[in-house]
């Protein structure tokens, strides 16, 4: 089988050969042919003359053996026989007949030889035509004595002419085939440079697509007018479920994180990543409230093309439901939970401090009892910042809001931290505020202030400095509370706003905390307009930084 694949090139190769041989020789046969027919209507006599006769038969008999030899079983040096003999016949009929233009002619064999047989073939073919056509005139003065002076001094100046057409004809041909092939060569590299790439990118796409197909996520590609392109096999199970057989899926019935409220047309990621937009890891939900639904986080980014202009994008999809529901089951639990410790907690507190009110108490019975009032508080006050953290995740802080100021906040805030921050021998660098009015909520801002002020004295160091500022900023107003404690690493500090975290370098020591403070004061400005963020250096402090909205009462 590879046998006969390997030899079907050569026989097609050798036949075309063939076939050239034979459209060549025909061009000049149909030439001469005409020619032949002009001479019979202008001058019947010409064919009594031997040489002419002899010269136009020559001709058509190469004809006959272009047509009838197999030159496909020969080597093709062979081949130059045939406009050999053209050129032979040509030059007979020529000397018979100088005036009748059979040496034009000529250019057919030298085209032919400087083709197929290159500077060899484009030479010897202008030197043999050139030596038999000077050779007619020494013929001439053997058969023609009389005359051949005058014919000599006549047609020496044509023949020179006709010698350099030759060799114009058969110098530019080469140079043309010679460029012709180099071109087919370049041509010939770039079709298989072309078709490796053309492979090597199939085997991309091929790879792409088994790894799109085999992550758990859905990925979708669409182009600059929202025609959906790619898929992946993960994105049509999604789809499935809900009766989509195309499209995203996120154009149809979409919620929003609540999985009750529905997005508004333009607000929908969907729509949001048609226009060029970028979705970063936005929540919804897939389906009818009252009907099965599906959490999905998406994300989107746009693909611009080499001038900046939006040419499509990849919207990636995640089924989220199970993780959503853990953390509603997680916020459920802490909050009935914390709701239940609550009520006991404040009992216990109440007959604790009147035990603590009865002077008859012994020293020894009234510090356990300190300790036992303490340690509750301190429960209470873990309780009380779990409910805080589950009220946030399912209902949302309620503010009520009202005309404040800000550097009263922070003034009685640090007076109440300032016996925490004694047993340490930690100092406060309050300087001068001023006196700004701000609309917000007196019991959520106060509550901000005093988580911020228990972790700049809980990460401090001994005999450490507090320094409080309010400063005016581009966004509003800005209060900064920085301390000298042991500092954070990036890597810790890349997860201080999550709920329950609390790094490592403090997780084994002795300072207390449920890692909620930071998530609810986030939170707690974020409701009011604002933010709250840290910059800390490892080993030299930490800066808390929140940020309020200026409204004057």
């Amino acid at each position: 089988m590879v046998e006969h694949t390997s030899r079907m090139p050569r026989v097609g190769v050798r036949e075309r050969v063939e076939r050239s041989v034979f459209l060549s020789q025909l061009l000049l046969a149909a030439a001469t042919l005409l020619l032949v027919a002009v001479s019979v209507v202008t001058r019947p006599t010409m064919f009594a003359d031997p040489l002419y006769f002899l010269g136009v038969m020559l001709i058509f008999g190469t004809t006959g053996l272009a047509a009838a030899v197999p030159w496909r079983r020969f080597p093709k040096a062979y081949i130059v026989v045939l406009p050999l003999l053209d050129i032979l016949g040509l030059t007979i009929a020529r000397i018979a007949e100088p005036n009748l233009g059979v040496s034009f002619l000529l250019v057919f064999p030298v085209i032919w030889m400087s083709t197929h047989f290159g500077q060899a073939g484009a030479t010897g073919s202008v030197v043999f035509a050139a030596l038999l056509l000077w050779a007619g005139l020494p013929a001439r003065f053997l058969t023609d004595p009389l005359n051949a002076s005058g014919y000599a001094t006549s047609q020496a100046p044509l023949l020179a002419v006709v010698t350099i057409m030759l060799a114009f004809v058969a110098s530019v041909t080469y140079t043309s085939t010679r460029r012709g092939e180099a071109q087919r060569v370049l041509l010939t590299q770039q079709a298989g440079l072309f078709e490796t790439a053309l492979q090597r990118s199939r085997r991309q796409e091929q790879t792409l697509d088994e790894i799109f197909n085999t992550v758990d996520f859905g990925v979708v590609g669409y182009d600059r007018d929202g025609k959906i392109n790619f898929m992946n096999r993960a994105q049509r199970m999604l789809l499935s479920r809900f009766g989509v057989s195309d499209g995203i899926g996120l154009a149809n019935i979409v919620y929003r994180d609540d999985g009750v409220t529905p997005f508004t047309g333009p607000d929908r990621p969907y729509h949001r990543a048609l226009r060029g937009e970028t979705v970063d890891r936005v929540t919804v939900w897939i389906g009818s409230p009252d009907q099965q639904q599906a959490a999905v986080l998406v994300s989107a980014r746009p693909i611009r093309d080499h001038t900046g202009r939006y040419d499509g994008g990849v919207l990636v999809t995640r089924d989220v439901t199970a993780e959503v529901r853990a953390v509603q089951a997680r916020d459920d639990l802490v909050a009935s939970v914390s709701h239940e410790l609550r009520t006991p907690l404040t009992s216990i507190l109440g007959y604790l401090e009147l035990a603590l009110d009865d002077d008859t108490v012994d020293p020894d019975t009234r510090r356990m009892l300190e300790i036992a009032s303490k340690n509750s508080d301190r429960l209470l006050e873990i309780v009380s910042g779990l409910l805080t953290a589950a009220s946030a995740s399912n209902e949302g802080l309620a503010l009520a809001l009202e005309s404040c100021d800000m550097a009263a906040i922070l003034t009685e805030a640090v007076e109440s931290a300032e016996p925490l921050a004694s047993q340490r021998n930690i100092r406060f660098d309050l300087g001068t505020l001023p006196e700004t009015r701000v609309v917000a909520d007196v019991f959520r801002l106060r509550q901000v202030i005093d988580n911020l002020l228990s972790n700049a004295i809980k990460y401090n160091v001994d005999n450490g400095k507090v320094s409080v500022s309010l400063q005016n900023a581009d966004c509003g107003l800005e209060v900064r509370v920085t301390d000298t404690g042991r500092g954070m690493s990036e890597d810790e500090q890349g997860n201080l706003f999550d709920r329950f975290y609390r790094a490592d370098s403090v997780r084994g020591s002795s300072v207390h905390g449920t890692g909620l403070g930071l998530n609810i004061s986030r939170e707690i400005m974020r409701e009011h307009g604002g933010d709250l963020r840290l910059e800390s250096i490892k080993g030299k402090g930490t800066t808390a930084i929140a940020t309020l909205p200026v409204g004057i009462s």
